[in-house]
């Protein structure tokens, strides 16, 4: 179950199934995002699948930075030649099918949150060079494992539905509020116009 070190780089981006595109998106995108430099602004979200898993990618480590902490104790031995089997083996081990049940979102999105951790941790080390292949790995993984599981639920939708930033109450009060106030400012002036002609 493992993946070659000898991957094609953007093989999955020209995908002829929408669903495995946007896994390999999502797999580019969200470790360019959180591999970006400080202080260089990051462009936006290509897809909403993306603007997604970037959002609750920073939700996940900002709620529980505790859980993240142990990452580089695991990745500590990883070189440019272990990285994308490592890593790997990590999600094999994860979603093997002695464990798996039906396939939850939260799991999902760990896939591409541990990928950014490896990413970033391969950063730090000066192994920038292997971020391609890893972006292409964990790409390669969702298409073979996550994407046949999620074809019959609508694809990358629930995803997006359970992980995408929500308004919060006061935001959609104030869209209601001024819906309200405009249609009733439109209703007033039709009134009065109408008044006028007769």
């Amino acid at each position: 179950m493992g993946l070659s070190d000898k991957a094609v780089i953007g093989r999955g981006l020209n995908s002829p199934d929408p669903l495995v595109r946007e896994a390999y998106l999502m797999a580019y995108d969200y470790i360019n995002y959180v591999t970006a430099k400080p202080g260089i602004p990051v462009g936006p979200a290509p897809s909403r699948a993306t603007a997604a898993l970037r959002y609750a990618g920073d939700e996940l480590l900002t709620r529980f930075p505790i859980f993240f902490r142990r990452w580089p104790r695991v990745f500590q031995d990883v070189t440019d030649r272990t990285a994308c089997s490592t890593l790997v083996s990590i999600l094999d081990e994860h979603f093997a099918p002695t464990r798996r049940r039906d396939l939850a979102w939260s799991a999902v999105l760990s896939v591409f949150v541990l990928s950014g951790q490896l990413a970033l941790h391969c950063q730090e080390r000066g192994m920038s060079d292997i971020l391609p292949q890893i972006q292409e790995c964990v790409g390669s993984y969702v298409e073979r494992v996550i994407c046949p599981e999620i074809k019959d639920r609508g694809g990358w939708s629930g995803f997006i539905s359970r992980f995408g930033e929500k308004q919060n109450l006061e935001d959609q009060v104030m869209k209601v509020c001024c819906w309200s106030l405009l249609l009733l400012s439109v209703g007033i002036l039709s009134y009065f116009v109408w008044r006028r002609k007769t």
